[in-house]
């Protein structure tokens, strides 16, 4: 699944705090259209044996699974991820991101989301309840499915 000099693009998933249901939408996918999908998180996975699907395990610490994918993503790349910053950091770098809501991320709303969040961050530290997010229904899990779609079937063909 090395890309090499590929010039094949590759989904990258946050994985330690990645929802099952989406990690099983991005298995199916993978693997329909023989994409490398990487799992990095700081434990081991059980992940389907493919040879689209690999899991990587870091070693444990603050935003060490964050720093690894941004260091490895390049233009092209799809990460999945509820982390802003990490979201607002592969962006940067010409990659896209999208959390398991089905919400993508861009250059035009990734810096809006960061000082929304930033902001709820300082409310909480003072000692602001502000509650967590819902859970996962079924409509965001089809709005993931539906971005994800959407990515794929925008990504140029590769050579081969």
């Amino acid at each position: 699944m090395n890309r090499g000099n590929s010039p094949q693009a590759s989904i990258w998933v946050d994985a330690d705090a990645c929802p099952g249901v989406i990690k099983d939408i991005l298995y199916r996918a993978a693997v329909r259209v023989s994409l490398p999908l990487t799992l990095v998180a700081n434990r081991a996975l059980q992940i389907p044996r493919s040879p689209w699907i690999r899991m990587l395990q870091v070693p444990h610490g603050f935003d060490v699974a964050d720093n690894h994918i941004v260091t490895v993503v390049t233009a092209g790349d799809l990460v999945i991820t509820a982390d802003i910053p990490l979201a607002a950091a592969v962006v940067e770098k010409g990659a896209s991101a999208l959390n398991p809501r089905g919400e993508l991320y861009t250059r035009d709303n990734v810096q809006g989301l960061l000082d929304m969040r930033n902001f709820m961050d300082t409310l909480r530290s003072s000692g602001v309840e502000t509650g967590g997010p819902s859970a996962l229904g079924n409509a965001e899990r089809q709005a993931f499915a539906s971005q994800l779609d959407r990515w794929i079937g925008a990504r140029p063909p590769t050579a081969g």
